[in-house]
């Protein structure tokens, strides 16, 4: 970073990137970090000011300015007329919204490699925000993730948030390990001893601790910018490599779960899949959300809300050639504890010889104590306790 006057900064060749100093956050810190992702903005400067006149000679500005205008780089959000979204969603976009929307696709196309007109783009375009930006809004405009009507009257059973990214942000403003310098006593006696109707002139320059103290911050800022950055790559990562193949796989499992039960409550799947995203977009939208016309629609206990959903899903511990099986209950929705239907409580807890007992099935090897998760040492005997709990 540089506190360079102005005329030395024009000269600078890379381009140059402006944010506001001071308290930062997670917002602008990803925004700092998705930008130089670009081979456009490899290599840049990086200033952070609150001066208009050092701004204007930036390349491109982020969560400061009073200005959104992409056409000139601009990409501030605290204007009280800014009202810009996400497509297809309601959250105000802070900086880092802004500069996902217009440039995430062609980031996402520059680290997976993909074709920027590809529908996986798309796909990986809107799963990002939906997952991780949009929160980074939501927070930096001061949103509730819930409507304050409806969490007044709850109480939190402990303490949540100091474990997320915008915290752990909020902590890298605060470095105790530097002492504020002291005041020097015989600069201030020289000011007082001064004609106050005749003042000394005001400093051009900062003085040695006030940029020391902003060259402190400026590194602190780029941690915050690193650990912002370095997730939202992880997840990337995580949703190219992982979650958007597994997209194919989910989707022909819940095209062919009737063959495992005339139902449709049960899917199989040959080798350790990220299902659960999927599962649900495709229990949403799919149109094979029903049995073929020549199965039975009956209902064992009756539960229409669970009619034809996915209660059970089985998989093997590993790819590896007799690998053990799990069974896993269907959380009632993505990020719940709850489960639409757990393994039966007489199995709960209980292991090998005793669960097998109990349950009828050979080479039973455990049932959590909660029932979300259970285990069996072959394909078979998992399918036959699926089998059995979808009807208890």
């Amino acid at each position: 970073m540089t506190t360079s006057p102005a005329s030395k900064r024009v000269k600078t060749s890379p381009p140059l990137i402006g944010t506001h100093n001071g308290h930062f956050h997670a917002d602008e810190a990803l925004a700092v970090y998705m930008l130089r992702l670009l081979p456009a903005y490899t290599p840049s400067t990086l200033l952070r000011t609150r001066d208009p006149t050092l701004l204007s000679s930036c390349h491109t500005v982020v969560d400061v300015g009073g200005e959104y205008d992409p056409v000139q780089n601009r990409y501030d959000h605290h204007q009280r007329t800014f009202d810009t979204t996400f497509p297809q969603k309601q959250t105000k976009l802070s900086s880092a919204g802004l500069v996902y929307l217009h440039f995430g696709k062609a980031i996402i196309a520059q680290r997976t490699g993909l074709d920027p007109e590809s529908e996986s783009i798309d796909i990986l375009w809107r799963k990002l925000y939906n997952e991780f930006i949009e929160a980074i809004d939501a927070n930096d405009n001061g949103i509730s993730v819930y409507p304050s009507s409806e969490t007044a009257k709850l109480e939190k059973r402990f303490n949540d948030g100091g474990i997320t990214l915008s915290s752990l942000v909020s902590d890298l403003n605060h470095d105790f390990s530097i002492a504020v310098p002291p005041a020097d006593d015989s600069a201030t006696t020289a000011t007082n001893n001064h004609d106050p109707l005749n003042p000394p002139p005001p400093s051009s320059q900062p003085s040695a601790a006030a940029t020391d103290a902003q060259a402190a911050e400026d590194t602190r800022f780029l941690s915050a910018s690193t650990l912002m950055g370095t997730t939202f790559l992880r997840k990337l990562h995580g949703y190219h490599t992982s979650w958007l193949p597994a997209r194919a796989v989910v989707l022909q499992a819940y095209e062919s779960r009737f063959q495992n039960d005339p139902q449709g409550r049960i899917l199989v799947f040959r080798e350790p899949t990220p299902w659960k995203d999927h599962l649900y977009t495709f229990e949403s939208s799919s149109p094979s959300s029903s049995p073929p016309p020549n199965n039975n629609d009956n209902n064992a206990n009756g539960e229409d809300s669970q009619l034809h959903k996915v209660l059970y899903v089985l998989y093997p511990e590993s790819a590896d050639l007799g690998a053990k099986w799990r069974i896993q209950a269907v959380p009632v929705s993505k990020d719940s504890f709850e489960s639409r239907k757990p393994l039966p409580e007489a199995w709960r807890g209980v292991r090998d010889e005793e669960l097998c007992a109990k349950s009828g099935v050979e080479g039973c090897v455990f049932v959590h104590a909660s029932g979300f998760i259970g285990g069996n040492v072959s394909e078979k005997g998992v399918r036959e306790m699926a089998g059995r709990a979808v009807e208890m």
